[in-house]
């Protein structure tokens, strides 16, 4: 991968992620200061120097992670939840703000300060109160246990790795294997934290009146959650998971598992699956079109007003720093990103301008990309070949960047086919983008998953695949009528 040498520029019009190779901590156990990651505060500077610095963390995450989700039904489930297990905690005297963030992905966290920040995403792949449960009482443990505290100390060292990589080093692969060992001494660290939570969760969580086995059903719902998502892209998902901060989902489902038994009997302790249905019915479920979304290998943003398609064979993924693109099997890579140029640069000097190393200068041109202004070139690191584009929509310049491992003309024909796709939203369209919502039914006699993943989720892929993990269902499960189940409307 080529190293930029300037970092994002602060400004944030829909969410990103790195091209293949670099390396992101994600999970509970690995929030990464925001403040590592250069993402400017919204509002003057006097504003945010009168905030303390709990009021500028919780600022910075909102920025990262889409903002606060409004949702008065959810909020006050999580809320009533916390409180009754903070009863049931060790430590009663603390105090807990949970915030619902407005992000698609898996994930919750604890501050040292004792916020508590739980994804919309993670809600929605949760099937019952128990479950929920678990994952707010290994947040708390956290805090209870001060892993919050050292655990931030860490990431902040590996996010300092990370920046001087980016910034002193051009070759991709010392960067990448630089940063990669920063990350393993973390994830070492945190993978007997991680144990730890989850034993003082499931103690908190069964003394609260749960089902204490919640926590091992939701750690095998993210299990199931991240091979369906890693089925349709490159990366091989054993090395994603070693290279987790989480110890391995097996692992901690054993001991979760082993943890239940010195507390409740299987199917003893509350799980109340309707009620926790009944809160997430009309969720919206993966992005929020205001942060522009997928579908399939096409990318839309209403907001912004410009959609285009990835090459065909590309999985397209929108998080908080690029549209990244994989072709399966992680031969050929894109991104997408935006950024301010001066209106007096021309696109052909922006290409060659140092934003990017290695760019071949006899490959500049002006092109017109659906009547935008644009410009391209060609750049080659260690294993990959690079083509880039710049178009200039509106008051912004968009920057595609193709990558492949091995080069040849008709791949780079496709890239080109990829970006000439890149146009503007009609009103119609703008008007009519509606994000996904989670639809909570009742199984009828007779309905069986296949048959309700086609009659409601055909537009998804790997619909009856995805049925099954949103609902906790196995492989040999079959429904039950009259029990509440969740799909996903347009």
């Amino acid at each position: 991968m080529l190293i930029s040498r300037h970092g994002w520029k602060g400004r944030r019009p829909f969410r990103l992620a790195v091209i293949a190779g670099a390396v992101w901590l994600v999970g509970c156990a690995a929030y990464l200061p925001p403040s590592e990651r250069d993402i400017s505060l919204p509002g003057p500077p006097a504003q945010a120097e009168r905030q303390t610095p709990v009021q500028r963390e919780h600022q910075r995450i909102l920025a990262v992670y889409g903002g606060i989700y409004e949702n008065a039904r959810l909020h006050a489930l999580v809320a009533q939840t916390v409180d009754r297990l903070v009863a049931a905690s060790e430590r009663p005297d603390l105090k807990y703000r949970v915030t619902i963030l407005n992000s698609p992905a898996i994930n919750a966290f604890a501050l040292p300060s004792g916020q508590l920040y739980v994804t919309r995403g993670l809600l929605a792949l949760a099937n019952d109160s128990s479950e929920l449960a678990s994952v707010l009482a290994h947040e708390m443990a956290h805090v209870i246990a001060d892993h919050a505290a050292i655990r931030q100390d860490q990431a902040r060292q590996a996010a300092i790795v990370s920046r001087v990589v980016s910034d002193v080093l051009s070759d991709p692969m010392t960067g990448a294997l630089a940063l990669a060992k920063s990350k393993i001494a973390l994830a070492s660290f945190s993978r007997a934290q991680e144990l730890e939570a989850d034993g003082i969760g499931i103690a908190i969580a069964a003394r609260a009146g749960y089902d204490s086995f919640g926590g091992a059903r939701f750690l095998t719902a993210m299990g199931r959650n991240a091979e369906l998502k890693s089925s349709g892209s490159g990366p091989d998902p054993r090395s994603l998971d070693f290279m987790s901060s989480h110890p391995a989902t097996p692992e901690r489902i054993k001991n979760a598992q082993l943890n239940a038994r010195h507390y409740t009997a299987p199917g003893a302790g509350e799980r109340d699956r309707a009620g926790y249905l009944a809160a997430l019915d009309g969720v919206v479920y993966g992005e929020d079109p205001a942060d522009g979304f997928v579908r399939g290998r096409g990318f839309i943003h209403p907001r912004l007003g410009f959609t285009f398609m990835a090459p065909e064979g590309f999985s397209l993924e929108n998080t908080a720093q690029a549209v990244l693109g994989v072709r399966q099997g992680g031969s050929e890579a894109m991104r997408l990103d935006v950024v301010r140029v001066p209106a007096e640069q021309s696109l052909a000097a922006y290409l060659v301008s140092g934003w990017l190393d290695n760019v071949d200068p006899r490959t500049v041109a002006d092109v017109t990309i659906n009547g935008f202004p644009a410009a391209t070139a060609t750049a080659r690191g260690e294993q990959w070949s690079f083509r880039l584009y710049a178009v200039r929509f509106g008051s912004d310049v968009y920057r595609f960047i193709y990558a492949a491992r091995d080069a040849t003309p008709a791949i780079d024909r496709t890239f080109r086919e990829s970006v000439e796709t890149f146009r503007r939203l009609s009103l119609t369209e703008i008007e009519t983008a509606r994000p996904l919502r989670l639809k909570i039914i009742t199984v009828r006699p007779g309905d069986a998953v296949d048959a309700i993943a086609h009659r409601y989720m055909a537009h998804l892929d790997h619909a009856t695949a995805r049925v099954r993990v949103l609902n906790g269902l196995g492989s040999a499960d079959y429904l039950r009528a009259g029990e509440s189940l969740k799909i996903v409307v347009e």
